[in-house]
């Protein structure tokens, strides 16, 4: 799609990447309807906010109402909570809110915009996801699960609408430098070598993948070599992971036994 014909509803606007995402899509001549859990001052004219928690269905069904008076013709899920820490140390409470904040809502807000979407002459639902969706990393266990079953939901509705007005696309981001990674991920980060991107580079990579139309798209190098290996290796793989968990077993700070539940990323 031209991104001057762009009319896009875009969730988590508001978060570090979200922002980005929203000023290159402005960049390029789209128009965006924002979606935050905060009050936000519009910054252009091209712009609509919305404030509103997607996981409480009020909220989400008055979204999904407004999007489709707007005549919004891409939805972009880029809201989410974050995951990480060794599984003992997650609390149930947020084991639950990051998988409803991650896949639940953008499940169900796919379905509400649905019949909107398909009287449309073209439309795109872009997913992001993460690569830690398609490699399963120590550290991660809930929020790559997450990522994993909204990879799944997508690939399989893109098959499903193959042939109809209805685009479905994910885009798999790396670690990303915002304040989505508490000061734990970011010691692991740094422990493990891990590379980590702009929020401007996922940006760009979005306004890329609406042009092309592209069924995915994974950012980064080794990333999208790991997830095809992964893939198609699985297990033979484990023993590449013994840096990560010795990272993981050091830290024992605050952020690792209390997550924190604010901002977005993949």
């Amino acid at each position: 799609m031209k991104l001057d014909q762009a009319r896009v509803l875009l969730t988590g606007a508001s978060g570090g990447i979200g922002q980005a995402m929203q000023q290159a899509l402005l960049q390029a001549g789209a128009q965006v309807l924002g979606v935050s859990r905060h009050p936000q001052v519009p910054v252009s004219a091209h712009v609509v906010w919305l404030q509103a928690d997607l996981t409480q269905a009020p909220d989400l069904a008055r979204v999904a109402s407004a999007g489709a008076e707007w005549r919004a013709n891409v939805l972009v899920h880029a809201a989410g909570l974050p995951g990480f820490g060794a599984l003992p140390s997650l609390p149930a409470a947020a084991i639950t809110h990051v998988i409803q904040a991650n896949l639940i809502t953008p499940m169900l807000l796919t379905q509400a915009l649905f019949p909107h979407l398909q009287s449309l002459a073209k439309a795109q639902v872009v997913f992001v996801g993460s690569a830690l969706g398609r490699i399963g990393l120590p550290g991660f266990s809930v929020y790559g699960a997450s990522k994993a079953g909204l990879h799944g939901f997508a690939e399989a509705l893109r098959r499903e609408l193959a042939g109809s007005s209805v685009c479905i696309q994910t885009l798999a981001p790396r670690s990303t430098r915002t304040g989505f990674n508490s000061a734990a991920a970011d010691r692991y980060n740094r422990d493990t070598g891990t590379s980590v991107d702009s929020p401007q580079t996922v940006a760009d990579a979005l306004v890329h993948l609406i042009k092309s139309e592209a069924p995915e798209q994974f950012i980064g190098w080794p990333e999208r070599l790991a997830v095809r290996l992964n893939g198609a290796l699985g297990p033979l793989l484990d023993s590449s992971f013994t840096q990560h968990r010795q990272a993981l077993a050091k830290l024992a700070t605050p952020d690792t036994t209390t997550p924190s539940l604010q901002g977005h990323q993949p």
